[in-house]
């Protein structure tokens, strides 16, 4: 792709000599994602400070017909923040600042380079509570965090990205501002357009501000580290905690015996909490904004569970830093696997219900495909959405391994359509699954997604070739 000299001079006169960089030194870590799967090129990038400057930025690339490839944090796994092919790069780093925080009206407006732990920090201050959580929340960035709809470990109690959106401001491919920034609850005058671009991928406008739910600050919290027998009776633990604890429950995170051990071999300063071996755990968190005992609540919880067998053994962290290590082994899991290899992944989702029959079905397939593969599933159990991660066997070359990526990712994926789930749960599709889910949507579905880019990007300059062929 050639971008002619005379529109990268009209970008760089529009953001001014701090907006913009063309030395590949600079540009060079907005161009490789966390896994190196994907790696990119791009002949300039952008660093707008204001709305008003990606105003222009997309005015003259869809006047010049120049693609250009928005970016957050660079914290995504799918691909969908890196040019590809030389489109132009445009970070919203600049855009960090948290325009107003209102904690009688339960909510704040943040731009959309506002790294999500400063945005947490700042309900903290008021004396509130953003829930949104990850493990990137150190660098990820609020306007990835909407444009991909990102879970976390919350989900089950305050839902997805989208489910914390008040209004937004967004600029169109053609430049004009459109400003959703409402912080009303309740706004029923027509179409919910703010919704279109939340999960889009940046294909269909740039998420410059977001107005963002605030909720009351929990007063107690409670967490376990729980063995148990099996992902059944981990979902059997879920139901009777929810039912016992109602709306409490916050997170409730599987983590497999395998995924344990990888994170006490490689990350520093974490260990086994219990005693015993076990070959399934869950990380279960409860909060409250009431006064309620919730430490003794989850412990009697867990104790009647243990007599009912569903639970072998269990801890309940009696200080914050002790579950402050308890979440570092959740956490660590990602970061852990890079030590034993190379490693295939999938985030997908399925009914609750069906976890453990996907889990069982999916670990025989791929052992089948590759013995000795070292299946390491993980992640959300309380709302359905594990990371199929699968480690290459030991002594297995990384390589030849990974050339078996889509052979293994389409099994998999297959096995997840059988039991009516998503083969990307929180992720996004980005360059990654964008082939791929031609083969679970309905063309019905594709057409109505096709529509839509036309309709907000009848140019294709929106970061072209992710989510969706125009």
């Amino acid at each position: 792709m050639t971008i002619s000299a005379q529109t990268i001079q009209r970008l760089k006169e529009a953001v001014g000599a701090k907006g913009f960089s063309e030395v590949q030194q600079e540009i060079a870590p907005h161009l490789i994602e966390w896994r190196s799967r994907y790696r990119g090129y791009s002949p300039l990038l952008l660093k707008p400070k204001n709305t008003a400057e990606v105003s222009a930025i997309l005015a003259i690339c869809n006047q010049t017909r120049t693609p250009i490839v928005p970016q957050g944090g660079n914290t995504g796994l799918v691909g969908g923040q890196i040019p590809m092919a030389g489109e132009i790069l445009l970070s919203l780093e600049r855009m960090r600042a948290i325009r107003a925080v209102d904690p009688d009206g339960m909510h704040l407006i943040a731009e959309a380079g506002a790294v999500l732990a400063t945005v947490q920090a700042a309900a903290e201050e008021a004396g509130k509570y953003f829930p949104l959580s990850l493990a990137s929340e150190g660098s990820c960035t609020i306007g990835g965090n909407l444009s991909t709809n990102a879970g976390g470990v919350n989900v089950l109690r305050y839902g997805n990205a989208r489910d914390l959106v008040l209004g937004l401001e967004v600029v169109r491919a053609d430049g004009h501002v459109l400003d959703l920034l409402r912080t009303l609850r309740k706004d029923n005058t027509g179409y919910d357009l703010k919704q279109l671009f939340i999960g889009a991928e940046g294909t269909l406008g740039i998420i410059t501000a977001a107005a963002l739910r605030l909720f009351a600050k929990p007063r107690r919290r409670a967490t376990a580290f729980v063995a148990v027998r099996d992902p059944g009776a981990a979902v059997s633990l879920l139901g009777r905690l929810q039912d016992e604890m109602g709306g409490s429950v916050s997170a409730f995170e599987l983590i497999p015996r395998i995924g344990l051990e990888f994170v006490c071999a490689h990350i520093p300063d974490t260990h086994d909490p219990l005693s015993a071996r076990a070959p399934w755990y869950v990380l279960v968190e409860v909060t409250s904004s009431g006064h309620e005992p919730l430490e003794e609540v989850l412990a009697d919880g867990i104790a009647e569970a243990l007599d009912g067998g569903l639970v072998t053994d269990a801890v309940v962290a009696s200080s914050e830093t002790q579950r402050t290590a308890l979440w570092r082994l959740r956490e660590s899991l990602s970061e852990a696997q890079k030590y034993e290899g190379g490693s295939i992944k999938h985030d997908v989702s399925v009914p609750v219900k069906d976890v453990p029959a996907f889990l069982e079905q999916a670990c025989a397939t791929v052992e089948d495909l590759v013995p000795g593969i070292r299946p390491v599933p993980f992640g959300h159990l309380g709302d359905g959405n594990i990371h199929f991660n699968l480690s290459v066997p030991k002594g297995a070359d990384d390589a030849t391994y990974l050339t078996r990526w889509e052979e293994i990712s389409r099994a998999v994926h297959d096995i997840v359509w059988d039991f009516d789930g998503s083969i990307s749960a929180e992720h996004g599709l980005g360059a990654m699954k964008r082939e791929e889910i031609l083969r679970y949507k309905s063309e019905a579905e594709m057409d109505a997604m096709r529509a839509l880019k036309r309709t907000f990007d009848p140019n294709n300059i929106l970061n072209p070739g992710k989510v969706v062929v125009a």
